[in-house]
């Protein structure tokens, strides 16, 4: 008998629908301190503590989404790491990287990331890592955010929303690309021109500020079409030309955020056959729901950028399906209700963002099948791609050496969002009342169910990870680092607190 055959694990799980790293299979998935330990075939006989024969239950990897807002401290009001990370797990996200505004102070600083470290500790359901942030006069503090930890740096190119993190403008974007060139850190951009926004004939409202009056007296702040055409096409499509334009010059490494217009496909396919590393990002709102879908006053739907036509998210589609996009993620951008000013229905003034954490894996699924994808597509986009972008190889994966983050998934039942019923903060969300496809039954972390004591864990960067789209012919990939079920534990691994 084999040394397998005399090991004793601490949970083996077994499916007739696991999604491992070459597709989705009956199989067994073994679990000891924490880590997979074995996958074995769906009957194989296994010494454990404990045993679930789940059926026709999907086993996943925990997805990992790297775009989530918490707002804490600052604004825990809005959201906070207990509610936030509650959520995630019930979402099926295990491991999340926060983003460095809507807390205050911001994390622009070393100091102001021990904080949010201080306030994450002992609160959070799942693992969490961190953003830090470029602004005006903080290039000086890059290189002590990126030696603490911090996964890369965020920017905007327009206005935020909030006066502790302003926009750069085009000069300030290429100082920041070449401080984290210097540093082999990542850049990630909120890609709109201000400009442009500016010259609509409104003033641009960011991420939630008083968009001011219309330039025609007769335009109705309630209708979607309003704030649609505050914040056109050209505006995203002009910003994205910018930070690639940029990202020549410098060289350095950028990224995408929440990109919701096709019209800026085309250039960042040309960028990337010409060898500039740039990756890209779409989130589920802007997979799920069209422009036409919004009603009159109906602001839990006001996003930045904005939910564009039914044509345009059909592109979306089009391109996560060539890898032009390189996965999605939640941009869970939460408020108080009140902030969403549903009473009035006015876009102009109301916050943007959607908060999404819970649902984004039922959200995308339920779209994806309609479309003839598989499970395994869908986890490959929210779970392997992601985790592979922040350089966590030992997450968003079924494999031998990785965290035992998994997720029972019943990828055929249905249910409707009742948002009162979400374990975000406040109850708030363009989807409720819609019937998604696909029930998260249970959680584990490290191979534990997810319950109410918080048992996550903090997260520091350590190098980075890099996509087959976005990397020069002749770079190494990181898919290199990747364990398959015969080599054991990962050589490299998240540093963990």
């Amino acid at each position: 008998m084999s040394a397998r055959g005399f090991a004793r694990y601490d949970l083996v799980l077994r499916s007739r629908r696991v999604v491992l790293p070459d597709g989705e299979r009956p199989a067994s998935v073994c679990v000891s301190g924490g880590c997979i330990a074995a996958v074995l075939p769906y009957d194989a006989p296994a010494n454990s503590a404990r045993e679930l024969h789940l059926g026709d239950s999907a086993i996943l990897p925990g997805l990992v989404d790297t775009h989530v807002h918490i707002n804490e401290p600052g604004r825990t009001q809005w959201e906070g790491f207990a509610t936030a990370t509650r959520a995630a797990a019930l979402g099926g996200v295990t491991t999340l990287i926060d983003m460095p505004l809507n807390c205050v102070p911001p994390t622009i600083t070393a100091a102001a990331l021990a904080e949010k470290r201080a306030a994450a500790k002992g609160n959070i359901s799942v693992d969490v890592g961190f953003w830090g942030g470029a602004v005006p006069g903080n290039g000086a503090d890059l290189a002590a955010l990126h030696e603490a930890g911090a996964f890369g740096f965020k920017c905007f190119l327009a206005d935020s929303g909030v006066p502790e993190f302003p926009a750069l403008d085009v000069s300030g974007l290429e100082a920041a690309a070449r401080r984290t060139a210097e540093l082999g850190a990542m850049l990630i951009v909120h890609a709109e021109d201000q400009d442009i926004l500016d010259q609509s004939g409104r003033r641009a409202d960011g991420l939630g500020a008083d968009a001011g009056a219309a330039a025609d007296a007769d335009a109705d702040a309630t209708e979607y079409g309003f704030f649609l055409a505050s914040r056109p096409d050209v505006a995203e499509s002009a910003a994205v030309a910018d930070v690639l334009a940029v990202a020549r010059r410098t060289g350095a490494r950028v990224h995408i955020l929440h990109l919701s217009s096709a019209a800026s496909l085309a250039l960042i396919e040309a960028a990337r056959v010409e060898g500039v590393r740039v990756t890209a990002e779409t989130c589920p709102h802007y997979l799920v729901f069209s422009a036409q879908d919004v009603p009159a006053g109906a602001t839990e739907f006001k996003c930045c950028p904005p939910i564009r036509s039914s044509a345009n998210r059909e592109l979306l589609w089009a391109a996560l399906e060539t890898k032009l996009i390189d996965f999605v993620v939640s941009d869970h951008s939460p408020c108080t209700a009140d902030l969403k000013l549903r009473s009035t229905g006015d876009f102009a003034a109301a916050w943007g963002g959607i908060a999404s954490v819970q649902l984004g894996l039922p959200a995308v699924w339920t779209e994806a099948r309609e479309r003839g994808w598989t499970l395994s597509r869908v986890v490959d986009l929210m779970a392997r791609r992601t985790a592979d972008f922040v350089g966590l190889p030992h997450k968003g994966r079924i494999a031998v050496g990785c965290d035992a983050d998994l997720v029972v998934f019943d990828a055929d039942a249905t249910f409707t969002v009742d948002a009162s019923r979400l374990a975000h903060r406040n109850p708030v969300t363009p989807y409720h009342g819609r019937t998604l496809t696909g029930v998260v039954r249970a959680t584990y972390l490290r191979g534990e169910p997810v319950g109410e004591t918080p048992r996550g864990k903090l997260l520091r960067r350590i190098g980075g990870g890099v996509f087959a789209s976005s990397v020069p012919a002749g770079e190494a990939r990181f898919d290199a680092a990747v364990p398959s079920e015969g080599n054991g534990v990962l050589e490299q691994r998240a540093v963990r607190s």
